[in-house]
């Protein structure tokens, strides 16, 4: 993999999170645990380049990233579509993902990533926001996707290094 500057990206960044998905992935103990991602955003915030990602309080991997500084993104190509199924049907509580998956881990110096993707995103937090009830000015969010209460973590994230599959 090369790494590459953000803004050089030429693909759209709302399909890759929407439609194709990412494994947001974080260290768990000495090995890591991906969780699959469609709702986020890629822009800037407070003078970076930034992520931001949506984690619901019951995912097991909220609790990796909350202790740690950095997590991945990773867009896997297109061949590996079940392994993205899996990981956002399962949890790591109950599977080794990245086992049952067969994905390739990379331990870059901060986080965690797989071989098979086509574009990393490492990236730094820089805070966290509950999502509650009392956020929402069009009521029928909470109807729709919140009806359970498990509500979601907004993570604003610096992007500190891209990386790109050659």
């Amino acid at each position: 993999m090369k790494e590459i500057n953000v803004r050089d990206i030429n693909e759209n960044v709302v399909k890759l999170i929407a439609n194709d998905w990412a494994l947001l992935t974080a260290k768990d103990g000495e090995g890591c645990n991906p969780m699959t991602v469609s709702w986020g955003g890629i822009g800037e915030l407070w003078g970076k380049d930034t992520a931001t990602i949506y984690v619901r309080e019951s995912r097991y991997t909220k609790g990796l990233i909350d202790n740690e500084t950095h997590f991945s993104l990773c867009f896997l190509k297109e061949e590996n579509k079940d392994a993205l199924k899996f990981c956002g049907s399962k949890s790591g509580r109950d599977y080794d993902k990245v086992k049952e998956t067969g994905l390739t881990p990379v331990y870059d110096e901060n986080a965690p990533y797989f071989e098979e993707s086509k574009i990393v995103l490492i990236c730094r937090k820089m805070a966290c926001q509950l999502l509650d009830e009392n956020s929402f000015i069009d009521g029928d969010i909470m109807e729709k996707w919140y009806s359970d209460h498990d509500m979601h973590y907004i993570y604003f994230a610096e992007i500190e290094k891209v990386l790109l599959s050659e």
